[in-house]
């Protein structure tokens, strides 16, 4: 199923920073899904309401609101390559993310997520690769953040005070921009 082209074409890249984190976030709820529009096999791996006292199954969950903010501050839009690549940076800002853990995710996303939620090779692929960045990320686990808190500073700004590192993010997004030729999300990064 092809996401509507509103929504395929949607992303603040990360050279648009001047804008504040509210006035981006109020304009990617346009395009948002609703909490109750996420199928219930994502919101029990990815939302920590549905964590069991005591386990913490994957490192880095978050509710539907802080994973919309971090889409905006890592300056993704909202196609596969992109959820891959938010999920895997939020796991691996926390440090915790064990290989068998890393594992068990991917295998969540190809095998059992319904089928347009599923990642292919290269979705899992740039999933493990920001697991990666978000662990060498000098950020505060973006698990932790309290978003709301930041709404009045501009993208640039906020990600300062997370210590979000764009020259990071530009390199390893000129990387995926050569590596995937064929996908918009990667070609659109930078």
């Amino acid at each position: 199923m092809a996401l509507p082209e509103p929504i395929a074409n949607w992303i603040i890249p990360l050279a648009q920073d001047q804008m504040t984190l509210g006035d981006a976030f109020a304009e990617m709820q346009k395009i948002a899904l609703k909490q109750e529009d996420i199928p219930l096999m994502v919101q029990l791996v990815e939302n920590p309401k549905f964590d069991l006292p005591g386990i913490d199954l994957f490192r880095g969950a978050t509710d539907l609101k802080a994973h919309d903010y971090i889409h905006l501050l890592l300056g993704r839009g909202v196609l596969a390559k992109d959820e891959a690549f938010v999920l895997g940076f939020t796991m691996g800002s926390t440090n915790r993310v064990s290989t068998a853990e890393e594992r068990l995710y991917t295998f969540f996303t190809r095998y059992l997520y319904p089928k347009v939620y599923r990642m292919d090779d290269e979705d899992v692929a740039i999933y493990k690769d920001a697991v990666k960045l978000g662990y060498i990320s000098d950020c505060q686990p973006l698990d932790t953040v309290d978003f709301s808190t930041l709404s009045h500073l501009t993208l640039a700004q906020a990600r300062e005070a997370i210590g979000i590192e764009v020259d990071l993010l530009k390199a390893y997004y000129a990387i995926e921009k050569k590596r995937y030729p064929d996908a918009r999300a990667s070609q659109r990064l930078l």
